[in-house]
Order: C-alpha cells, then structure tokens, then sequence
C-alpha cells in the first residue's frame, strides 16, 4: 500500500483511533454541517439511505473492488494471484507486496508480519521481525536482503498467510473507508472511491494522507450526509485526490482516477453495478456480472 514515509498504520493505531482519523477534525466546522431541523432531517435521511443500500462490504461488490484495485496494482483481476507480489517499485518506500501493497517502508509489512508470527510463530517471515522494525519509514533492505522476497513468496502459498493478508487490509483499510463512507452518505461507487484513496495515500490527517483529502474535499462541497449532492462531493474528492497524486511521481499517472473512477461517476454508478468497462495506465478492464 503506497501512503507517505514515515506514517506508518502502527502509528497511526497509537497516536488516534483510526476511525478518529478517518473524520478529519474540524470537518463539522467551515464544511456546513448541517444546523436547521430540515437540514438534519435531510442529513438523516441520507444516512438511512446510505445504510439501507448495498454497501461496498456487500460480498459481491467487496470483490469488484478488489477487481478494481488489482487492476490498478497489479494490472490483473486476478487479486488472489498477489499474496506473493513484491518487489521494489522505487518509490521511496522500500518493498511493496500482497494484494494491498504493504510496504516495509510504511509499518504495514511489519503489522502484517507480526499478526502472521502471532497466528503462526513458526512462519518463515517470523526471522525478518527485527528487520522490518529497523527499516520501518525509510527505503533500506537492511537486513532484508538477499533472501526476503524469496521467503515471501513461500510464504504466499501459505493459507496463514493469505488470510493474515485478507485481515490486515480489511482493518487497516477496507473496514474503516467504507465506514466512513457510509457515515457521509455515499453509496457503493463513494465507498470504493474513498477505499482506492486509503490504499494509496494510507489513513492519517496530512495534506497528502486520506483524512486530508477529504477535508480538502469537504472545503468544496458538502458530504450527502450535511445535505449535499453526491456526484458533487465525490467530484471535488476526486479532484483532491488527483492533485494529492501528482505530488509524487511513483503516482503522476492519475488514470486510476481519470478513466476509471471519475467514468463510474460520470456515468452515475454510484452503486457500482456491472457491467463496468475501464481503463487504467491505457489497458482496458471489464466487469460484466
């Protein structure tokens, strides 16, 4: 999972809730919460709403959106073939690897190593425990190297692991995204929207993390929830999200959001239902049932 040097998801565990973070501060301020009787009503409504649609945690559309992060990762649908990805993409954050991206640089990796070794000690990853604490928020393979990736990649083929990976990503970032995308009113496409961004830009409350872009967003437009107009929301978060993208040049290719996310809305998807016909970095992508 691509998020800024040194935020670690370890950290961000100690120094907030998550689900604090995932808020914003400040966001019922300046953001137009609303504060007559009918504009709660309407805030109500859109939450009722939110709740009684087919979220993104529904199984069938759970597993379009790892369809749709898999093709922006890994240039596959096949998410279940990347339990043993990894590599160094250069970005400045060490090794990335699993279906989510964890990063030995970002504290991700270690928390998914550390909940393997807590569930199987004996594991073949249990010996780079040191490692991993040491090149935690840098780039280094110190102590990682030579045999690393070789090592996750035996490890992938273990069912331990895999499920290890399925629980770090639905804690860490799938849970919590669509959460707060129900508690603002979103449907499915809004959910998925604001999952995408978690998995890159990683929880937390910086400029370039997901709690700003959000916040960020909400100086633009109004969440369905403080009565607002949902593709109008989800614009202006898009829109953020791409400026946020282009500050790094492992990310300066905005397609993900260009002509995949951004043609859902256009197409006002916004209960991501197929068939969905995308592209990202160019490469066509469907989804037909």
């Amino acid at each position: 999972m691509s998020k800024p040097i040194g935020l670690t998801a370890a950290a961000v565990a100690l120094a907030v809730p998550i689900a604090l973070v995932l808020t914003g501060v400040g966001s019922g301020q300046a953001s137009g919460k609303p504060s007559s009787p009918g504009a709660r009503g309407h805030h109500s409504a859109h939450k009722a709403a939110a709740t009684a649609s087919v979220g993104l945690d529904d199984p069938a559309k759970k597993e379009i959106a790892m369809k749709l992060v898999s093709s922006a990762e890994n240039s596959s649908l096949d998410w279940r073939a990347q339990f043993g990805y990894i590599e160094d993409i250069d970005d400045g954050r060490g090794y990335t690897g699993g279906i989510i991206g964890f990063c030995s640089g970002t504290g991700d990796m270690l928390d998914l190593v550390e909940y393997y070794t807590e569930r199987k000690p004996d594991n073949v990853l249990a010996a780079y425990l040191p490692a991993l604490r040491e090149v935690d928020g840098g780039d280094s393979h110190d102590g990682l190297d030579p045999d690393f990736t070789e090592d996750w990649r035996r490890a992938a083929s273990d069912k331990a692991f895999q499920d290890a990976q399925e629980h770090e990503r639905d804690r860490v970032y799938f849970n919590p995204s669509v959460q707060r995308g129900k508690d603002d009113g979103i449907g499915a496409l809004g959910q998925f929207i604001y999952y995408d961004a978690i998995v890159m830009h990683g929880p937390g409350d910086g400029a370039d993390s997901f709690g700003g872009i959000r916040k960020t967003a909400m100086r633009n437009a109004r969440t369905p929830a403080q009565g607002g107009d949902e593709a109008t929301y989800l614009h202006a978060f898009l829109d953020a999200r791409k400026k946020a993208m282009q500050t790094e040049e492992a990310h300066s290719d905005t397609s993900r959001v260009d002509t995949e996310q951004r043609k859902f809305l256009d197409e006002k998807n916004f209960a991501l239902n197929p068939p969905l016909k995308w592209k990202v970095y160019g490469d066509p992508y469907a989804i037909n049932s």
